[in-house]
């Protein structure tokens, strides 16, 4: 608590804020604070896991996607045989007159 009262929550954290269990013998302001300082530590790192999720999942599909591209880019540039073997014949044609 005292750590709370200078406004050092790193060191409040470090001392165990977050598992501390209300004191029998403080007052209601001195519990109703602590309280609301582990609610409020809680809170904070619940969002910072789904924003971390939110990430991380934005990265999958930007992956994703990019390997799609890839995938598409590769299938366009490939031809099947018998149309690279009309190609192959068009360019000896060509080059011949």
């Amino acid at each position: 608590m005292a750590a709370l009262r200078l406004d050092d929550l790193d060191y409040a954290l470090d001392l165990g804020l977050l598992d501390m269990p209300p004191c029998t013998d403080c007052l209601p302001a001195c519990t109703a604070q602590l309280t609301a300082a582990q609610a409020q530590r809680r809170a904070a790192l619940t969002a910072r896991a789904r924003y971390r999720a939110r990430t991380a999942r934005l990265e999958q599909r930007a992956a994703e996607r990019a390997a799609r591209a890839v995938a598409a880019q590769t299938r366009s540039a490939s031809l099947p045989p018998a149309a690279a073997a009309a190609l192959a014949r068009a360019r000896e044609r060509a080059g011949r007159t």
